[in-house]
């Protein structure tokens, strides 16, 4: 992860299998993303580098429609972002997956505004914008990855 990231951490009793599994299923993006409001389509080698989620973001009726793009993956272990939001601008994110002696996962989300007009913000304007949104993305995916059938 980048040290100019906004990094989050979330410490979950599941295997990072299980949570790679939830990152893996495009549909549940608005589920545990925070601003995320409709998913229109995932493709359907969703998440392999390249592979995009096609979502909304906003209150109906001023949603906008955007993309996120996969960057990296490393099965059940990292998968690399880059959500769009334009005119806003762009977000590289960083979810990391590290399994602990106990049998759960350490979960990392480390984000960065790369480009647009919020990418000049300094980076603790960034964090403070970003982390509590991101502490509470992880505990939506958390939640997924735990009641999960």
């Amino acid at each position: 992860m980048s040290p100019d990231m906004v990094v989050v951490s979330r410490q979950v009793p599941v295997p990072p299998e299980r949570v790679f599994t939830v990152l893996a299923d495009g549909w549940t993006y608005a589920s545990w993303v925070v601003g995320a409001a409709h998913i229109r389509q995932v493709d359907s080698h969703w998440p392999r580098t390249g592979s995009r989620i096609h979502h909304s973001v906003g209150p109906w009726p001023v949603n906008v429609r955007d993309v996120t793009c996969v960057l990296a993956v490393e099965e059940n272990e990292l998968l690399e972002l880059e959500a769009r939001l334009w005119p806003v601008g762009a977000a590289k994110i960083t979810l990391t997956l590290t399994a602990d002696h106990g049998g759960g996962t350490e979960i990392s989300m480390g984000e960065k505004l790369i480009r647009g007009p919020l990418s000049v913000l300094p980076n603790a304007v960034q964090a403070a914008m970003l982390a509590p949104r991101n502490t509470e993305a992880l505990k939506r995916l958390a939640d997924i990855a735990v009641h999960r059938d």
